[in-house]
């Protein structure tokens, strides 16, 4: 007989800190909360800082006042990743002495002249790591995955058989490495993020094979889109106004598929989280890729 308890729920939200939240951020950050929330959970907060060139001056600080307007206060410590450089760098050494990575002089440019995928070109030149990326040897690809909102998720098996990069040519730490070293670090059960990251999760899952860690599930939400393309801090999209958060909350409520009263939308933001948090309810959620605005 079992008597082991089920691991408790942790989630998190982790925005980079290159522009203010838009309301597609706040579709991740809610949605993210009420599902740890709904299983009496923790909801952790990362700032994803790993990438200079990319960052706002202030961003980070805008993001903490802005969640904490919208009532969306997190549990235990703020962590940022530009804090835990050492714990990346020392799986890439352990990496490299088991040769399982190497370098790689190759452009965006030469890739998407040879095809667009990446096809080993430099695995066996023994490149010096001059100017150089570093790429991991997939050597257990990851062809399909289960989604707990968008289904079954195949991926096309040159892009999961490809080595991908694990350290940049300008030095920093990829997202896929940092990413899941920092989840499995903080012990995250489900990952509940936008579906413009379903592509490199098979890549994720894949490191976390790798490192014999446990994998946690996976909660890919709808995009937000406007004039046919996904809000994103690329695109512009205009940052929340901290000045009106209840009419936000109420309409990402909606675009959720929560059906919140009307009456709810110019209540304080506590009382529509709290009705929120009551009234969770995953299959609402529309399974959709991109909606409209």
């Amino acid at each position: 007989m079992n008597n082991s308890a089920p691991k408790p729920y942790i989630g998190r939200f982790a925005p980079s800190p290159s522009g203010p939240l838009h309301f597609g951020s706040l579709i991740a950050a809610l949605g993210s909360y009420l599902q740890a929330k709904s299983q009496q959970g923790l909801w952790l907060l990362r700032i994803e800082d790993l990438d200079p060139p990319r960052e706002v001056p202030g961003a980070a600080d805008e993001i903490l006042r802005t969640l904490d307007v919208f009532g969306l206060h997190w549990d235990g410590p703020l962590v940022y990743q530009s804090q835990r450089l050492d714990a990346y760098q020392a799986v890439l050494d352990d990496w490299a002495k088991a040769g399982l990575t190497y370098y790689c002089h190759c452009t965006r440019k030469m890739i998407a002249n040879r095809g667009g995928c990446y096809d080993g070109h430099c695995r066996q030149l023994a490149l010096s790591p001059a100017h150089a990326a570093t790429r991991l040897i997939m050597q257990q690809p990851i062809y399909q995955f289960d989604d707990q909102l968008q289904g079954k998720i195949d991926i096309a098996p040159k892009l999961a058989e490809e080595d991908f990069i694990v350290r940049r040519r300008d030095g920093f730490y990829a997202y896929n490495l940092a990413v899941v070293l920092d989840d499995a670090h903080a012990g995250i059960s489900e990952v509940v993020r936008g579906a413009d990251l379903l592509e490199p999760t098979g890549r994720q899952i894949a490191l976390y094979q790798l490192l014999q860690m446990p994998t946690p599930r996976w909660l890919h939400l709808p995009l937000v889109s406007s004039a046919g393309l996904k809000l994103s801090k690329q695109n512009h999209a205009p940052a929340l106004d901290i000045r009106f958060p209840s009419k936000a909350l109420w309409s990402g409520l909606h675009f959720l598929g929560q059906q919140p009263p009307v009456a709810l939308q110019a209540a304080p933001v506590e009382e529509q989280l709290d009705w929120a948090q009551q009234h969770w309810c995953l299959k609402k959620v529309p399974n959709k890729i991109n909606i409209e605005l």
